[in-house]
């Protein structure tokens, strides 16, 4: 599958489109195709073929015949004429967070600056104070800004890194040499960002399996190639590995490749003291080296003393000393989500009505959807007015009056200005079935400020919960830096729900601060943050976020049924 591929294309577009100053409405078109296709579960060349572009949301007769160019011929003519215009290093000073396309092109045009390391010599030498929107502190930001893309650089997404390793994993599954196979790695224990995607198999036929691995479709190109270890890179940059062990190894080499390693040094050493030796050929008797356990996992962890512990929870956390006392929590389901509680319709700047949300919605699985549009200020999001806000909740109330077992709640997500106050008056936010507070403006503030401006939110008797509490966008904004054991405190004492944002650029809460809510008993609420409904599925990487911060049902609002959901936001029937 190319998704990615032409997907990465058509983002690339929209970032030349903004540096050359096109109109919003014109570079948005081609991110919300993009979207659409990254979370498409079908392969783009079989649509194309099929002549069904146009069929997918957010995807119109223009965008199409450049998709389809692209499909059939491996690249885009209008992309290369706009390389042209625009040098090739002033995307990369895009990635950096506070650089938008309005002071990249200025940089370029004053400065001539093409590169981050030219932006970032500028900088220590104070050539940008000067321009107009810059300034000092901008200065000292970009500088973190560069550090901060530093760190994360060559590492992708948890849904891009998800889609590309379970889609391989399916084509290895066709094949009949393999006995047995599986995600490892970071993958595996749904980290926010993964490094390369890591396959475990067993076969009786290496050098066949790694044969056949090499000839999958989206391989760029061979890194290496071994009889008990492959690495490619596919064409969107990423590295897979692929592993091949004896069955009787499987379990044991699966527990060691899937790591962490914190978790599988805290494991040996637990091993030693109960005399074996554990690695990744399986768990032996130290004094005689006898083979002991190996199949599976479970096996392992067994004869170890402890609870089979789960993927998600194995980073050195305190999993092995709960194990112990078999304690471990039951850890709630990638199944378990009755509901979204964040999403974007076409009422602000969504791509999709509240039927089609709906629909689409009840077609999941789902007993409810709340649609959060945007509050008043937000004009560039279309945030509605307080006018505007009556006329959707009579939509809401008329839809809900044709909706056979489903539930559409009401809410917003109000943005919170910068002294802590809301967006709208309380007269207007306890007409909402949720309110959600979220902060979209004025990121520039120290710990304590930050943290004040938080508090006053949740202390507004009509905001329910808080919206991406951090503000983080992984690899592009650093979070608030906040006094997170505060924010607990207040949001145990207002009975205010903390979000995971299940976005896979934000997954914020992230997973340390979501196992500091359950110890300070501090409920979660799970949203998407879907601004049309082709992102909807993303919820599941928000539920890992939840397991990895060992949340069970009882600690999630988005698991319990309708009414008592009604009954816990005070909703009036």
């Amino acid at each position: 599958m190319k998704n990615q591929f032409v997907a990465d294309i058509l983002n690339e577009i929209a970032d030349l489109l903004d540096i050359k100053g096109e109109i919003f409405f014109k570079t948005r078109a081609y991110r919300i195709a993009a979207q659409a296709i990254e979370v498409l579960e079908e392969d783009i060349e079989t649509v194309v073929h099929e002549d069904r572009l146009t069929s997918i949301s957010g995807i119109g007769e223009a965008i199409a015949k450049k998709i389809t160019e692209i499909v059939e011929t491996g690249r885009l003519e209008y992309l290369k004429k706009l390389k042209k215009e625009v040098p090739e290093g002033l995307l990369d000073l895009l990635e950096i967070q506070g650089l938008g396309p309005k002071k990249v092109a200025m940089l370029y045009r004053n400065l001539g600056i093409t590169s981050i390391k030219e932006l970032r010599n500028a900088c220590l030498q104070g050539k940008l104070r000067d321009l107009d929107g810059f300034g000092v502190i901008t200065e000292q930001n970009i500088l973190r800004g560069i550090t901060l893309l530093e760190k994360t650089s060559g590492r992708a997404l948890l849904n891009v890194a998800f889609s590309d390793g379970n889609d391989y994993v399916e084509y290895l599954k066709n094949y009949d040499k393999i006995d047995a196979i599986s995600i490892a790695g970071s993958l595996r224990r749904m980290k926010e960002t993964i490094g390369d995607v890591d396959i475990l198999a067993s076969s009786n036929h290496p050098d066949a399996v790694m044969e056949y691995f090499t000839r999958y479709p989206d391989v760029d190109r061979v890194l290496l190639q071994g009889s008990t270890k492959t690495s490619v890179l596919l064409y969107d940059n990423l590295q897979v590995d692929l592993r091949v062990v004896k069955e009787k190894s499987f379990g044991a080499a699966l527990q060691y490749f899937t790591g962490s390693k914190e978790h599988n040094v805290a494991m040996r050493s637990l091993a030693i003291k109960k005399g074996y030796k554990l690695n990744e050929y399986g768990l032996f008797e130290k004094e005689t080296e006898k083979y002991v356990a190996g199949k599976t996992e479970e096996e392992i962890y067994n004869k170890l003393g402890l609870e089979y512990i789960e993927p998600e929870l194995r980073e050195n956390r305190g999993e092995l000393e709960t194990a112990k006392k078999k304690q471990l929590p039951k850890l709630v389901g990638y199944n378990g989500i009755l509901g979204d509680f964040h999403v974007h319709s076409n009422w602000s700047d969504g791509g999709n009505s509240i039927e089609e949300i709906a629909t689409i919605s009840k077609n999941l699985g789902y007993t409810f959807v709340c649609i959060t549009d945007h509050s008043q200020s937000l004009k560039i999001a279309n945030g509605l007015s307080e006018a505007r806000v009556d006329k959707k909740i009579k939509k809401i109330k008329e839809l809900n009056k044709k909706m056979d077992d489903f539930k559409i709640f009401c809410g917003t997500e109000c943005d919170i200005k910068p002294d802590g106050t809301m967006d709208y008056s309380d007269k207007i936010l306890k007409k909402f079935d949720l309110v959600y507070g979220g902060i979209h403006t004025t990121f520039k503030m120290d710990r304590s400020t930050a943290t004040k401006r938080i508090v006053k939110a949740m202390e507004n008797k009509y905001v329910h919960a808080l919206a991406h509490p951090t503000c983080r966008i992984i690899g592009r904004r650093e979070p608030f830096d906040l006094d997170m054991e505060e924010i607990m405190d207040v949001a145990k004492e207002t009975d205010t729900f903390l979000e995971i944002n299940a976005f896979p650029d934000r997954l914020d809460l992230k997973d340390i601060h979501v196992k500091l809510a359950k110890e300070r008993g501090v409920k979660v609420i799970l949203g998407t943050d879907s601004h049309f409904i082709a992102t909807l599925p993303f919820m599941h990487f928000g539920i890992a976020t939840a397991r990895r911060g060992w949340l069970e049902k009882k600690d999630i609002l988005n698991t319990y049924s309708t009414h008592d959901i009604e009954k816990m936001l005070g909703v009036k029937q």
